[in-house]
């Protein structure tokens, strides 16, 4: 018998200025003629999604992505928090985030989006560099990202700077430049993700010229040290933290929680009756919009399967660098851990994961070649 699985959140605003070249996420350009009725609508539709659906379980965390969330006005953000808190119980200290990209927002927005509800924001730095922005096709600049950063540490405690390395063109000093910057802004979370390019991206078309991979581990190592010094824990792939500032919304996905998704492409995923259940609704927002009229959100609805169950908690789970303990496996999956005895004991052998009495998590060369460590439990159907 399944545990009460904890939950959250997920709303996606599917909107941005600008596609960026790297991004495969479901974004779309703004038509700015029509962006004010697109958003009424938008809202309206989300409105609506959100009250025909139910669950008693306290929400853990609510997360605005998107897309750029920040293009939305606050009394929107206020809207559909107010309707979230009217259909939910929330958990006293629910975490409520949203995304911003800093050419889109000001210290006024900032203080609508606080009023509002929001007490954490991720802002879509990627670098303070002007050059990478322009490479990376970024709408703001280095400086704009600093003071809008700066901004936001004055109204809210928690914010979140998302950063990438191993762009096109770039040096090792250009990194420390990135990261002498991001430290100085004093803030309790950064993200450190490696570009990578994606199938359906401009880049994936048209591939930039991307540093060698001895020079990305270095990149990896020098991120790794520095943040290290600066007190930060790195406890996820791309993540590092202050103490007990991690990302609880991201926390929940990686320890396998179920997550309610609203919105154009949004992704959920549910645990009833032992079962647990992924869908996702319509992807396109007019689409999306359009089905709605008819109280109809979802494109896909499935039941995982054993096979699924067991790859999808360890892709997650064995993100986080402390691993899990041997009872959650359970507790998400309702399989006995002995059932993958063999793949463990694979992994075990292959120097990826150390097992202990009641924990079990990747080593560093785990980390470090993580697909190859997943790839250990993935089985055909």
């Amino acid at each position: 018998m399944l545990n009460k699985v904890p939950l959250s959140i997920y709303i996606h605003l599917p909107w941005c200025i600008h596609k960026c070249p790297y991004c495969d996420f479901n974004s779309h350009e703004v038509n700015q003629v029509h962006f004010n009725d697109e958003k009424k609508h938008y809202v309206n539709a989300l409105i609506k999604q959100i009250k025909s659906s139910n669950d008693d379980r306290p929400i853990k965390s609510v997360f605005f992505g998107g897309g750029t969330p920040s293009l939305f006005n606050p009394h929107y953000i206020q809207e559909i928090i107010d309707v979230l808190k009217s259909q939910f119980n929330f958990e006293t200290n629910c975490e409520i985030n949203l995304e911003a990209n800093p050419g889109t927002i000001d210290y006024k927005h900032f203080e609508g989006f606080a009023k509002a509800g929001v007490n954490r924001v991720s802002l879509g730095i990627q670098s303070f560099n002007d050059d990478h922005l322009k490479r990376l096709e970024r709408i703001h600049d280095g400086q704009t990202a600093y003071q809008v950063a700066q901004d936001a540490a004055k109204i809210f405690n928690r914010v979140n700077l998302d950063l990438m390395f191993g762009l096109p063109h770039q040096t090792h000093k250009e990194l420390m430049n990135d990261l002498e910057r991001a430290l100085s802004l004093k803030t309790q979370h950064l993200s450190y993700y490696n570009l990578t390019i994606e199938p359906n991206t401009l880049f994936y078309k048209y591939p930039p010229k991307l540093p060698e991979d001895d020079l990305i581990f270095e990149f990896q190592s020098s991120i790794h040290q520095i943040l290290k010094g600066d007190g930060f824990y790195h406890y996820e792939t791309s993540a590092y933290a202050k103490t007990d500032e991690q990302c609880l919304h991201n926390l929940n996905y990686w320890q396998f929680g179920d997550y309610l998704g609203f919105g154009a492409g949004a992704h959920g995923k549910l645990t009833k009756n032992n079962m647990v259940f992924r869908y996702s609704c319509y992807k396109n927002p007019k689409q999306y919009m359009n089905e709605s009229e008819k109280n109809n959100f979802f494109i896909e609805e499935k039941k995982l399967s054993r096979n699924d169950l067991i790859f999808e908690f360890m892709m997650n789970a064995l993100r986080l660098n402390d691993g899990f303990k041997k009872k959650l496996f359970f507790d998400r999956t309702n399989i006995e851990l002995k059932e993958i005895e063999d793949e463990l004991d694979i992994a075990q052998d292959k120097g990826h994961i150390e097992v202990t009495n009641d924990m079990i998590k990747p080593t560093l060369q785990g980390q470090n070649y993580l697909n190859d460590l997943l790839q250990i439990f993935l089985k055909d159907h």
